[in-house]
């Protein structure tokens, strides 16, 4: 997948693709503002996919699309201002040294969500974890590796069937991120759990917009919290799970009342 990026950015910045806004514009047309939109012509233009295919995705603070390119599928992640709940990602924002000027108009702090998740996705990528490979950032559109094949996403864990013994394997997967995402990444992704790993062979980590620092004032609390959600989960699909304090002690390497309660 890297290598195909590769030849997608040479070709961008040699300017070598052609806009294709026509077909662009037909995808996204009622759907998104016009700043939106030229965003995406801007990234078409340059090579990062040559069409979107239509929304593979809808969330509650974006939609994913499926886009085609000379390198292979992407996802297409476009945050939308009329949904992102800005009370709510505040508290994952502040605190963030890489995010000290922050503009609190709307627009800006969908811009800084976007860029947090391009960055996260980023250090969690190069610390060896599983998530979508990201490619390329611009104000409120994020393009990445697509997960799935031929436009349909792969599954969510909790949708994907998985035998006993797969489900065994894939919450020690997870517990091997979730030490990689803070002892290399140093990051605490803050809202793990079924809903936002995909299955693909093996986990994958998604949504990393709300990952934090370790630095962060409540990096502690959010990691207690992920670790939690994660153990409910494998212990009701039938996983032996080991207790919350052993699991903290093999993500931190310390005792969990260094840090506070449980």
């Amino acid at each position: 997948m890297r290598r195909d990026m590769w030849k997608v950015e040479e070709k961008a910045n040699r300017g070598q693709v052609k806009k294709k806004g026509a077909e662009l514009f037909k995808t996204v047309e009622g759907v998104l503002d016009t700043s939106t939109v030229m965003v995406l012509y801007e990234l078409e233009n340059r090579g990062y996919f040559n069409k979107l295919l239509g929304v593979v995705s809808t969330g509650k603070e974006a939609n994913v699309y499926w886009g085609v390119g000379d390198g292979g599928d992407v996802a297409v992640k476009v945050y939308r201002t009329a949904t992102l709940d800005f009370k709510k990602i505040w508290v994952y924002i502040v605190g963030d040294p890489r995010f000290s000027r922050i503009k609190k108009s709307t627009r800006g702090m969908m811009f800084i969500w976007a860029e947090k998740e391009f960055k996260n996705l980023k250090l969690a990528y190069d610390a060896e974890v599983r998530v979508p490979e990201p490619i390329v950032q611009r104000k409120n559109v994020l393009v990445m590796e697509f997960i799935g094949e031929g436009g349909a996403p792969a599954p969510k864990i909790k949708d994907a069937g998985l035998t006993t013994q797969e489900l065994k394997e894939a919450f020690e997967r997870v517990v091997d991120y979730i030490v990689k995402l803070y002892r290399k990444a140093e990051l605490v992704h803050s809202d793990l759990s079924e809903y936002n790993i995909l299955w693909w062979k093996e986990p994958v980590i998604i949504d990393l917009s709300q990952a934090v620092m370790l630095s962060h004032p409540l990096s502690h609390e959010f990691l207690v919290r992920d670790l939690k959600n994660i153990s409910a989960y494998f212990l009701r699909e039938g996983v032996k799970v080991p207790p919350l304090e052993e699991l903290y002690y093999q993500v931190t390497g310390e005792a969990p009342w260094k840090q506070g309660s449980m």
